[in-house]
């Protein structure tokens, strides 16, 4: 028996990128190999995290230490309304590799230069400043400035990355879009960063859905009735992440599990 190499490409959603987690989870107890790994903001901290090869329970654990006053602050720029410069601190004390190059799983954040609207692929350097540049996401919070650029949200140029994955050497691309589905809730949310989490995930929706192309699986959670601002569901995130990604595990391990061919027979 052989396979195939396996690259996961991780959307952005705010807190829906929890899902992310139940996936990664249902990946795991089917002994679904993972290779590469490209995120997209909240998939860029999700992504870091399995490539960096703590499992599933040990980043839930780090998943419990954020909330929008732990991985924002008040920026001293005019540029943004926030920093997210404490979700950096919080991962580099959390994260047990500091660089991208070091990673045990070859991972990918994937930002925007602001300048210039180009997609930024970061595959080395600092760890913690390539996930805060994939999720700055603009309006909200401040570009961080990388090489003489500011970058913003990967999300506003690829935002489920699956050209990156692709890129890195993956034979499979799985891509996860916890963005996709369209929204159910009952009510809008009734906090000023809620509205602009918000008003981003439906700006970008659009956008992601037309990145799925090049997957060869794609896994939709049904989270439509969560707002990307409720980081306290994270449970009910994951629970809906692992369902969605058991749904399609058949169709995956055809994909990635391919019997070695046996010599042809001769007269």
């Amino acid at each position: 028996m052989k396979r195939k190499k396996v690259g996961l490409a991780l959307s952005g959603g705010a807190a829906r990128g929890f899902a992310h987690l139940g996936v990664i989870k249902a990946l795991a107890e089917h002994q679904i190999p993972i290779d590469f790994i490209a995120g997209t903001s909240a998939g860029a901290i999700v992504g870091a995290a399995v490539a960096c090869a703590l499992n599933v329970d040990e980043i839930i654990e780090i998943g419990k230490k954020m909330s929008w006053f732990k991985v924002s602050g008040f920026p001293y720029s005019t540029r943004g309304l926030l920093s997210n410069a404490p979700m950096g601190d919080l991962l580099r004390k959390n994260l047990p590799f500091e660089n991208i190059e070091d990673l045990p799983i070859p991972f990918a954040a994937v930002a925007c230069a602001l300048e210039t609207g180009e997609e930024i692929v970061l595959k080395e350097g600092d760890l913690p400043d390539a996930i805060r540049a994939s999720c700055a996401i603009p309006g909200v919070f401040v570009p961080v400035p990388y090489e003489g650029k500011h970058l913003i949200d990967g999300g506003v140029v690829s935002l489920v990355p699956t050209k990156t994955v692709k890129k890195m050497g993956a034979e499979v691309v799985i891509a996860v879009d916890v963005n996709a589905a369209g929204a159910t809730y009952w009510s809008a949310p009734n906090t000023f960063l809620g509205v602009l989490f918000q008003s981003a995930m439906l700006l970008l929706r659009t956008a992601g859905k037309s990145q799925h192309y090049r997957a060869d699986v794609v896994i939709v959670p049904q989270i439509a009735h969560l707002r990307p601002d409720e980081i306290g569901k994270m449970q009910e995130f994951i629970k809906l992440g692992e369902e969605a990604a058991q749904a399609k595990m058949d169709e995956i391990k055809k994909l990635v599990f391919e019997s070695e061919s046996e010599p042809s027979a001769t007269g």
